[in-house]
């Protein structure tokens, strides 16, 4: 659950703190039950569900609580669950996608507009800030024992368009649309999937100031403390 670039890193280390751990798991819990209410509860007849499972165990979320999130699936409040995207523009004109799953759009909606002009931005309409981004889908799976090499084969066998190598992961990098079909060939190999989610790729860059780094930094972590903030890209630098 982690936007991209290097500030997918704030949100990573942030993540990993016990104060967030509850946070993390509401959020996790979440998609776990939209993806299975949607879906076939066996994960194995759902991606979607598998990979939101995936990135629960990566995120140390004990079995029971996915179990529960699973089961909650099948009352009537997980109905009440949509993605919205929000955009807008952030510290520095910085662009922003912001991804959500709520069962409240007003509350939503009003939480994010005032953490943008907290922080000197605004919301925009539909298209507003997505312009400076591609959608591409991104699997993302932990070094572990399996080389460079090896994983740049297997993500190319499998249809990747391109393969990233990170400090602590390998990124693989798919079209929108074939994100899954390269997941399930990938998923035949036993390695430890972090997430796969389709992701806001920035094309337009703008570079930061140190001043505007703290600003920027600090505008992240708060929309990532809602609730009902899953997922946030930029295309700040």
């Amino acid at each position: 659950m982690a936007g991209h670039s290097h500030w997918a890193g704030i949100k990573h280390k942030k993540g990993k703190a016990d104060k967030q751990r509850s946070a993390i798991f509401s959020k996790l819990s979440r998609e776990i039950t939209v993806a299975a209410k949607l879906g076939d509860k066996n994960p194995d007849m759902n991606s979607r569900l598998r990979s939101a499972i995936q990135a629960a165990r990566s995120a140390n979320m004990p079995k029971d609580n996915i179990e529960r999130a699973i089961n909650k699936s099948s009352t009537a409040a997980a109905s009440n669950f949509e993605n919205i995207r929000y955009e807008g523009f952030g510290p520095a004109k910085s662009a922003i996608v912001v991804i959500t799953l709520t069962d409240n759009k007003n509350r939503t909606a009003s939480n994010i507009r005032t953490i943008f002009q907290k922080y000197g931005g605004g919301l925009g309409t539909q298209g507003s800030a997505s312009h400076n981004f591609a959608q591409q889908g991104v699997i993302k799976i932990n070094k572990g024992n399996i080389d460079e090499e090896m994983i740049f084969n297997l993500a190319t066998d499998a249809g990747a368009n391109d393969c990233k190598f990170r400090e602590d992961f390998y990124e693989i990098h798919t079209n929108k649309d074939e994100i899954y079909d390269v997941k399930n060939i990938l998923e035949k190999e036993n390695l430890d999937f972090i997430s796969t989610e389709i992701e806001w790729i920035p094309i337009n860059k703008i570079s930061l100031n140190d001043e505007e780094k703290e600003k920027m930094t600090k505008f992240l972590e708060i929309l990532d403390e809602d609730d009902d903030v899953q997922n946030v890209f930029t295309n700040a630098v």
